[in-house]
């Protein structure tokens, strides 16, 4: 029988995973509404969430100390409160300098979730891979909510509501969250891990470590950019297939990050049944034509090419986070795992001037998804460098960026 106090841990976090990515991917959905009301052109307004995304990353590793100061518990309260009245904000922004200022306050709020959140499920229950790989799949249900969602609230009502209604949405589940911690119905147990995955060497953690820095990089880097792109790239290359207005940009994004998110319960078992840096290879390079072909694509077919695109990033996720399990040192794991969301989602945050400059360069992406491409080959290379050995089974964390 399921212990109680991790069935409510398990809502709580999910949804805090999905909230987290929802309220950074409703903004590049809404910059296509925004451009006649702030007379300002894309490249220019899609720069403004810049701050918010720095924040989102970096101030991840102080949010995990305080989670392990304060309580997971309650950074996770603040974390919805937080969250919830910055994406409000948002919605009563009247201008420019408004929009950065409030949607940092997002991004610093939301930075919480990843290094606490996913720690206290992992903390609360001994079958952590089973758990923890339902946390990463609502983390991409939010990615694939937030465009459809924004898209419909934009059209039917105003930009304004994008963020304003999950905002309510997200403080409602603060108040309770709250409520049940109060009432003890909610508690902070740590349970005891039957298994401990044998440490690799010495040499192969230094190696391995360092080498998946750079490629656990190069993920957050093509999984935001692409991520950030998607909305003004279909509404660009599918105009006569999207209609007008939003939602059909929004439901084509929303599709593309369902599939992506089932997906990772099959890179789960890619990376339980075979040698996870063989899985992690294979999916550095079918990421490079896929990300070739959208670039030049230029007809209804990338829509099937863009879902391949963001598949073949998301699936290789628990390779990628059981390989940093691998060659993190048991002891300093949750430090490893706290410089790893800094990386990913600070590094990540690079996608934003890349976006604008690449629109405002030539009001296109094609050169900019030539650009992932190369930074896909490279990513591979460096997986060839790592260790060779197979790998044990190791829990998984999931994907980060999704």
């Amino acid at each position: 029988m399921v212990d109680k106090n991790f069935r409510y841990t398990q809502v709580f976090s999910n949804t805090g995973h999905a909230l987290s990515h929802l309220f950074m991917m409703i903004y590049p959905t809404v910059v296509l509404a925004l451009e006649g009301e702030f007379s300002a052109p894309y490249h220019v307004l899609i720069s403004l969430m810049l701050a918010g995304n720095i924040l989102f990353g970096a101030a991840a590793l102080p949010a995990g100390y305080l989670g392990d100061k304060w309580g997971a518990i309650n950074m996770m309260v603040v974390f919805f409160f937080g969250t919830g009245l910055s994406a409000i904000l948002v919605g009563l922004a009247d201008n420019q300098t408004q929009i950065v200022l409030s949607f940092a306050l997002v991004g610093f709020f939301g930075s919480i979730y990843h290094p606490v959140g996913i720690a206290w499920i992992a903390r609360t229950i001994k079958n952590r891979g089973k758990a923890l790989g339902i946390n990463g799949v609502f983390g991409s249900l939010g990615m694939g909510i937030a465009p459809i969602m924004a898209g419909a609230l934009t059209d039917f009502f105003s930009w304004r509501a994008a963020f304003i209604v999950p905002g309510v949405f997200s403080i409602i589940v603060g108040i309770t969250l709250l409520l049940f911690s109060l009432r003890g119905l909610i508690k902070e147990n740590e349970m005891k891990m039957d298994n401990e995955e044998p440490e690799s060497s010495e040499g192969d953690m230094r190696r391995g470590i360092l080498l998946l820095l750079f490629t656990v990089a190069c993920t957050g880097l093509i999984y935001q950019a692409t991520s950030f792109m998607l909305p003004k790239l279909i509404e660009m290359r599918l105009t006569n297939f999207v209609g007008e207005g939003l939602i059909g940009v929004g439901l084509i994004v929303s599709i593309i990050y369902f599939l992506s998110g089932g997906m990772q319960l099959v890179g789960g078992w890619l990376a339980d049944k075979y040698q996870l840096k063989r899985v992690y290879l294979v999916c550095w390079i079918l990421q490079i034509p896929l990300l070739l072909i959208a670039g030049f694509l230029n007809t209804a077919l990338i829509f099937p090419v863009l879902a391949m695109m963001v598949v073949a990033n998301t699936i290789g996720s628990p390779a990628e986070n059981s390989l940093f399990a691998k060659y993190s040192p048991p002891k300093w794991r949750s430090t490893a795992f706290g410089v790893k969301f800094v990386l990913a989602l600070g590094v990540a945050a690079l996608a934003v001037p890349l976006v604008s400059w690449a629109h405002r360069l030539v009001g296109e992406f094609t050169w900019l998804l030539v650009i992932l491409a190369v930074i896909a080959a490279i990513a591979g290379v460096f997986t060839i460098l790592l260790p060779g050995k197979k790998a044990s089974a190791v829990y998984k964390v999931p994907n980060i960026a999704s």
